[in-house]
Formats: structure tokens, sequence, C-alpha cells
């Protein structure tokens, strides 16, 4: 069950990664009309349209992650401390803290993507996006690496 749940958890995280990057990198400069190269395309999305799907994924993965955490403490963190590997913990304790520092400002994201899109709001939506970019891309990228650790362990 917990192997089929952390694949769940990985696609998941996935789809959230895709969703997040594609909307931070329209949002940081919109694509130039007129030229259609591969980076033109993947920015020159409908960035609205990525705040729910933004919004239902990180819930969705966070709560995922919730439920593989005690696995993660009674599986992987005593044979991380066994191996002497502070390292490993200490980045996933922030992954945690980011994730739930994401949850509170997911309201706020919401409510910016929400308002009619005009120029009033578009710094906050930029800022908001690309921090939730940010602790989505730590996130994954930590609990990618620490899952091949404790694969590679004894």
């Amino acid at each position: 069950m917990i192997v089929a749940l952390l694949i769940a958890h990985a696609l998941l995280a996935v789809a959230l990664l895709g969703a997040i990057t594609h909307q931070a990198l329209s949002v940081a400069a919109p694509a130039a009309h007129g030229r259609w190269t591969f980076i033109d395309r993947f920015r020159g999305v409908d960035s609205a349209a990525y705040a729910t799907p933004v919004v239902v994924l990180f819930t969705v993965t966070a709560i995922g992650g919730a439920l593989l955490y005690p696995q993660y403490r009674v599986d992987v963190r005593p044979a991380l401390e066994d191996m002497q590997n502070v390292a490993a913990n200490g980045v996933f304790e922030i992954k945690e803290h980011l994730v739930a520092i994401g949850l509170g400002l997911l309201p706020a994201y919401w409510t910016f993507w929400r308002r009619p899109l005009g120029p009033d709001t578009g710094g906050a939506r930029r800022g908001l996006t690309w921090l939730l970019a940010v602790f989505v891309w730590w996130s994954f990228i930590v609990g990618h690496v620490l899952n091949n650790i404790r694969g590679l362990l004894p």
C-alpha cells in the first residue's frame, strides 16, 4: 500500500510541478507574439487557468505526503540517522516547513488569481506564484533525492 501511495504522490507532484512551472514562467515574461519558439509556447499559456489546478494539486499532494510521513519517520529517518546523514534529515525538515507555509499561502494565492486580472494585482500574483514554485521545486527535488537515498541503503 505504501508503494502505491508513494507512486501516486510522485505522479501528483509531477503534475503540480508542471502546472506551477508553466504558470510561473508565464507571469515572469509573457510570450512574444509573432515568435513561437518552444520557450514561447511553454510560457504562452493562460496563467489564470492554472490557479485552480495548482491549489487542488498542492493540497492533494500535501495530504498524500502527510499520509506517507509516518512511514518516513519509522523507516527512512532512523536509517539516515544511523548513517549520520544529518543533511538529508535537515533538508527534509525544511521541505516540511515550506509545504506548511505553502498551504498557508494558498488562500492568498487563490484570492489574487480569482480577482479580475489587472495591473494592480500583477505583482502579488507573480510573487505568490514564484514563491509557491520555489517551494514545489524544493519539495520535489528533496523528496526525489531522499527516496533514492533510502533505495540505496542496505
